[in-house]
């Protein structure tokens, strides 16, 4: 693959604003002169995700990664670095020549086209394309067509999704056979069901197909609808877990709805995929769907990357509020966010209110249907109990007051217990006095203020360091290199000194680029050095360096202090720890000459540190 030139790297890179771009994927919040979040590469409670907008550059604290806006998509999406450079510009609206685009991009995979995993998506994608191409224009397929029609969906929103249709008809096992897709790839692939003999046939059959993305927009998986039920078969079938699906990492449509939930600053979950997509015909962008009956930690904490509050929307009937509730219990007790409720009205689903009413009814009834979880829990609650009994009556109130005492806020408290007693005909003050006699039953109500109304900013988040001890010699050089980098005078006079080395390889080994970088730039720019370096510990050591919390200005003496250390100290330093090590040797083997000759050459060692501490 050829090089992009430097200069059209720098025009991306100086048109692209790192925090805008990682905003993306991850909630940034704003403390001091850094972005904090929760990294994208690891899972963690507290954020330690580091993103500096002055240099154009991310660290974790916890994991260690860090680079620059390239190394950020590079990492998290598997991308060579001309590809990630490609899809940057894209979002920062930079025009490409088509050579570069084609020479970056051909073949739609990322990074090598014959790894295992690259093979294995190109099979989703072409399997897509050939389920649509059967969906939209073959014979076999209108039936499937039809039915997506009469349900409503566009031909926009069928393109959209990828929709496609596997007829009875073996077809995809023949389409990959014309094309000497290696047997073991096949196998691998999830699409297709092996006998005992080894023999191969499609998996899914007279199914209407939604495919799976990953959250790069790659198909990895698919979900088919039965379109002529039989007793004997699954309504939905979804592929098995594979090297690319895992379906407790991943969300339906989580790929296209992460900007709109940016843009809007919440989430809906949704219970189908229907659902996802009438919300969508109806405009409304920020729907994701779990892959299964509960939600998963893994799930809840790639939503939580990228918003704070989630309404929850299952269907309206009595099944799909029991699954509210155990949603809303999950997402309580496995994360920080602010929860809310879209109730649909009259029992429905969203799909089936669209149906009825139309997009635009559907839109606005996921805009006004909103209400607390509380207040969800005193209604549903109310379904479940025989409440114009005095035993239900007591019952149902008992539960609802050890929810209310969950809620911190006293006005929150007041608004629904001048409900319950205005439902009940009772005091107000007997409800206080009741609430206050309450233990709390579970933590966070904090969580479940009225998520119609948007608060003032919240507290920043409390950034999580890992702890790395280091020794003076080792902090004095990553000091340095810092001042060197930054300071072109410090630079210059360091680089002066007859025989300056560092002691440690690896920072040497940043001092040696560090000084080819200078021949061809003039000035300091850590996100553009990072590209001048190709190896992945070295750019992380770079940016560690960045992030050290170092004063503005150089102090007087600093840079002595940092130099003795490194050119004096630490040589010493490595005499003494030899010579200790020779002398615990000549003692084990019994050498007395030796001793003696080491016992003198170490106090001589130690009179010159004592020496040089006093200078």
């Amino acid at each position: 693959m050829a090089r992009i030139p430097e200069q059209v790297i720098e025009q991306v890179r100086d048109a692209t604003d790192i925090v805008d771009f990682i905003s993306q994927y991850v909630q940034l919040q704003k403390q001091g002169k850094n972005f904090f979040g929760l990294c994208p590469f690891h899972e963690e409670r507290t954020p330690s995700f580091s993103v500096t907008e002055e240099k154009q550059i991310f660290h974790c604290f916890s994991c260690g990664r860090g680079g620059n806006v390239f190394k950020f998509l590079m990492e998290l999406e598997n991308l060579s670095f001309q590809e990630a450079v490609v899809k940057v510009a894209a979002f920062s609206h930079v025009s490409l020549d088509e050579q570069i685009v084609n020479d970056a991009t051909g073949g739609g995979q990322h990074g090598d086209p014959q790894s295992p995993t690259n093979q294995l998506i190109k099979l989703h994608q072409d399997a897509t394309k050939l389920y649509t191409h059967i969906l939209m224009n073959t014979e076999m397929g209108q039936p499937a067509l039809d039915y997506l029609h009469k349900r409503g969906l566009t031909d926009q929103t069928i393109s959209d999704y990828g929709l496609g249709f596997a007829p009875s008809k073996q077809l995809l096992k023949p389409f990959f056979e014309t094309r000497k897709i290696d047997y073991q790839t096949l196998r691998h692939s999830g699409l297709f069901i092996e006998n005992s003999d080894g023999e191969l046939r499609d998996r899914f059959v007279d199914r209407i197909m939604y495919p799976i993305r990953n959250q790069s927009g790659q198909e990895i998986a698919f979900s088919g609808r039965m379109l002529n039920q039989t007793p004997d078969q699954p309504k939905y079938l979804n592929s098995p877990e594979t090297e690319l699906f895992n379906k407790r990492k991943v969300l339906f449509n989580f790929d296209l709805a992460r900007g709109a939930v940016r843009k809007q600053g919440d989430l809906i979950l949704f219970e189908g995929f229907m659902d996802v997509m009438s919300a969508h015909q109806s405009g409304v962008d920020n729907g994701v769907a779990s892959m299964g009956t509960s939600l998963t930690e893994e799930q809840i904490y790639a939503i939580q990357r990228i918003t704070k509050r989630i309404y929850v929307c299952y269907d309206g009937d009595t099944p799909g509020q029991k699954a509210t509730q155990r949603a809303l219990s999950i997402l309580r007790d496995n994360s920080s966010l602010t929860l809310g409720v879209i109730q649909m009205p009259e029992g429905m689903d969203p799909d089936e209110y669209r149906q009825k009413y139309g997009e635009a009814k559907l839109a606005n009834a996921l805009e006004s249907a909103r209400e607390t979880p509380v207040a969800f829990e005193m209604r549903y609650l109310k379904t479940q109990y025989d409440v114009d009994t005095d035993t239900g009556r007591l019952q149902y109130l008992n539960d609802i007051l050890a929810i209310l005492a969950t809620v911190k806020s006293p006005v929150e408290q007041d608004v629904y217990l001048t409900q319950l007693a205005d439902s009940f005909q009772l005091e107000k003050a007997s409800l206080r006095q009741q609430l206050a006699m309450v233990k709390p039953v579970r933590q966070a109500p904090d969580r479940s203020a009225p998520p119609a109304v948007r608060t003032g900013q919240s507290q920043p988040p409390t950034q999580q360091r890992q702890v790395v001890k280091r020794t003076p010699i080792e902090k004095a050089e990553r000091a340095l290199l810092y001042r060197m980098l930054h300071d072109h005078d410090v630079w210059l006079r360091v680089t002066g000194i007859a025989q300056f080395n560092f002691v440690d390889d690896d920072y040497q080994l940043v001092y040696t680029l560090a000084q080819g970088y200078f021949e061809t730039h003039q000035s300091y720019a850590p996100a553009q050095f990072v590209d001048f370096i190709h190896d992945d510990h070295l750019q992380n050591l770079v940016i560690d360096i960045e992030s050290m919390q170092l004063s503005e200005s150089t102090s007087e003496g600093e840079i002595d202090d940092y130099i003795q250390l490194i050119m004096n100290v630490a040589p010493l330093t490595k005499r003494i720890g030899e010579t200790e090590q020779a002398l615990q040797e000549a003692r084990r083997l019994g050498d007395n000459d030796r001793v003696r000759q080491l016992v003198i050459e170490y106090i001589k060692l130690q009179q010159q540190k004592q020496s040089q501490k006093q200078a």
